[in-house]
């Protein structure tokens, strides 16, 4: 049987073949359309029974297949499976264009909406009828039929660009690899660092030491290498990544190009003004002018803070390591340099307390604490030996989720870290592999650290804790859901610009005594975190946060333009854009080679297109819930079971502001987030 068409419980990663691909996506889809036919041949009334139910459950399973395909994309990607992937990628996005434009299918859901039944419904069902409206609309079904045909053209080339985009970003990455055979060369980089290098050239079949640009290699050069000249090499290369200045085919400028005039007709047919707004039009903010006003605010709180971080990175090279003219390929190294110099540790000395073992239990501790769930190893078919699974129980040790955990960094999987889902929640018949009728929600928790070296445990820097943290909070939204509704359960129907609120509430752990206390081991004493350490870690928590809050806002605010007043069709260029944009906020610009845009994956080929703020609007209802905690104490049972039902159990069944406020009480306040970043004066806050 097609381990593609299994869907009795979890993938047969295993199995999984290329050749499996096609076959599978065939019979589904044709499947789907036979479903979709009966169902509008049915006269009688729609009902949530009759109608939602079945094509929902159709539905599901396309979702399903397709998305361990994606997954083993990402994560296994071969010249095989990228090619299956790509070659079925236009008959999927066709169907779901399809069946978003079926004026049939809409006046079902419309007849739905109007009849009596309706009212009878549960609030996460009547969300998920108004959702299915929405989206309707968005998908050009109230097109005419010239239109429509226009439409679906402009979805199928768009994911093809976006496919392309993400391949070409991965493929310009690999490309890269830089071989160091005289030691004294690599003088600052710490050991750890420099035994991966050197296992990374003996598997190359090569001696010395090899580096990439993946995060895990490319990183620590940044920020350790004495050697200049080898940070600037790897800088630039960096910097040129799928661009003009690489292989033709895999450079991503034409495609930026295609992809913002595709969306933009794309807003156009439907009568919004530009794509931001058609964007917004699902999430919580309101207009372009809405968020770019928001950021332009933050910006203000965070230029003096950014000057001051700067002149002070620029007088300590200047006066300590003899860098009169400090360049962006030396930012990183002379910040660690000054950090050690300022707070007297280094990320090297904090990286050996956490190796993976102890984090990960740190990390399911306090989610005991605060939810009283317990995670357990468990076994299930896995698509790379690293790859860990684990079992999520409640306090009655009843199963409630389950989750893979890919932690490593490695030629065939895109970079970043995310957490995609495999199994959503909700109800179904029940039977032999679902006895209570309830089908366990399954997360992927995929991340690009460092591997294990030297025969010790992997150990991560501070910040990969945090990032760990971040994509278990979007895991923990997607498993804690009580939702039993397609579409609005977990994160399926929650805004975009809110859905980053459970994952950067988490990040929050990571600055705690109480946690972090518990959740180190120095991987040679066995000794804990000592709390001088980690004073010296708080009082550096906010080391450059005027630099890196101006940071992410020129690339917001570079996203929100590019989809809203910059035209595709004229004659400014998507560089003298964000050219534009930087002469606005940034306070270090990078040299004229640097093409950013060309590897900008969250916007060209992820979700977050016109949506690239979402990250700082959500870091104000995060910091402001989190507050919530710090007021009653951080692992406050009660204070975490009314986040979890107000927050986390609601999945997208209501609007995420109503959620919100549900929780805190009130509407959200900035305040919180510019006192966690110390831009605003602190009120004593105990940790």
């Amino acid at each position: 049987m097609n381990p593609l068409l299994d869907f009795s419980g979890l993938p047969r990663f295993a199995e999984v073949r290329p050749e499996h691909v096609t076959p599978a996506v065939e019979q589904l889809l044709q499947h789907n359309r036979e479903v979709v036919e009966k169902l509008l041949a049915d006269k009688t009334a729609p009902t949530w029974e009759n109608f939602v139910l079945p094509l929902d459950d159709a539905n599901e399973q396309v979702s399903r297949a397709w998305g361990q395909v994606s997954h083993l994309n990402a994560v296994m990607n071969s010249p095989e499976l990228r090619e299956a992937y790509n070659s079925n990628l236009p008959g999927i996005t066709q169907y779901y264009a399809e069946l978003g434009q079926n004026p049939a299918l809409y006046a079902k859901y419309k007849a739905l909406r109007a009849s009596p039944a309706f009212a009878q419904l549960s609030a996460a069902r009547k969300k998920k009828i108004e959702n299915e409206l929405r989206d309707f609309r968005l998908s050009g079904a109230e097109l005419p039929d010239d239109k429509k045909a226009r439409f679906l053209q402009i979805q199928e080339e768009m994911s093809a660009l976006c496919s392309r985009f993400s391949d070409n970003i991965l493929d310009a990455t690999n490309d890269y690899t830089v071989l160091i055979e005289d030691d004294t060369e690599l003088t600052g980089i710490p050991a750890d660092d420099l035994q991966a290098a050197a296992e990374a050239a003996q598997t190359a079949g090569k001696s010395g030491w090899l580096f990439t640009l993946k995060a895990p290699s490319y990183m620590p050069v940044m920020q350790y290498a004495d050697n200049r000249a080898l940070r600037e090499r790897m800088y630039e290369a960096y910097s040129k990544r799928a661009s003009e200045f690489g292989k033709p085919e895999l450079d991503n400028t034409p495609l930026i190009s295609q992809i913002l005039k595709l969306r933009a007709e794309e807003a156009q047919l439907l009568g919004y003004t530009n794509y931001a707004e058609l964007s917004l039009a699902s999430k919580m903010a309101n207009t372009p002018q809405q968020i770019l006003e928001f950021l332009r605010q933050l910006a203000q709180q965070a230029r003096p803070h950014a000057e001051k971080d700067l002149a002070e990175l620029r007088d300590f090279a200047r006066t300590q390591l003899v860098l009169a003219d400090m360049q962006p390929w030396d930012t990183a190294y002379v910040s660690e340099k000054l950090r050690e110099q300022r707070y007297a540790f280094s990320e090297q000395e904090v990286k050996q307390y956490f190796p993976e073992d102890a984090v990960l239990a740190g990390m399911f501790k306090v989610v005991q604490s605060i939810y009283g769930l317990s995670m357990k190893p468990a076994s299930a078919p896995v698509w790379h030996e690293t790859v860990k699974f684990f079992d999520m129980h409640d306090a009655d040790n009843k199963l409630i989720g389950q989750f893979y955990v890919d932690l490593y960094a490695r030629g065939s999987k895109r970079g970043g870290a995310w957490m995609d889902d495999a199994m959503t929640r909700r109800r179904v018949a029940p039977s032999i592999h679902v006895p209570s009728g309830i089908q366990t929600p399954v997360a992927y928790l995929n991340c690009n650290f460092a591997p294990p070296v030297g025969g010790k445990p992997a150990l991560f820097t501070h910040d990969e804790v945090i990032t760990l943290f971040h994509e278990f909070g979007h895991g923990l939204h997607h498993l804690l859901t009580e939702v039993e509704d397609m579409g609005v359960s977990g994160i399926s129907g929650v805004e975009w610009d809110a859905v980053e609120l459970p994952s950067q509430f988490m990040e929050n752990f990571c600055w705690e005594w109480d946690v972090l206390g518990s959740m180190t081991r120095q991987v040679d004493s066995g000794n804990k975190l000592p709390r001088e350490l980690f004073d010296k870690m708080l009082a550096a928590k906010n080391f450059q946060i005027g630099m890196q809050t101006l940071r992410q806002i020129e690339f917001s605010i570079f996203d929100m333009r590019a989809h809203s007043d910059f035209d595709a069709q004229g004659n400014k260029t998507v560089l003298q854009l964000l050219d534009e944009v930087r002469k606005e906020v940034a306070v270090l610009m990078p040299p004229a080679y640097n093409r950013f845009p060309n590897s900008f994956s969250h916007i060209f080929s992820g979700g977050y297109a016109a949506g690239y703020y979402s990250y700082k609007w959500a870091e104000v209802l995060s910091a402001d819930a989190y507050s919530l905690f710090e007021e009653h104490g951080i692992l406050n049972a009660e204070i975490g079971e009314r986040f979890r039902k107000e927050v986390l159990a609601v999945g997208g069944s209501r609007d995420a502001m109503a959620s919100f406020i549900a929780f805190r009480g009130r509407e959200p306040s900035i305040d919180a987030l510019l006192r966690h970043n110390g831009l605003i004066e602190s009120k004593s806050v105990h940790r």
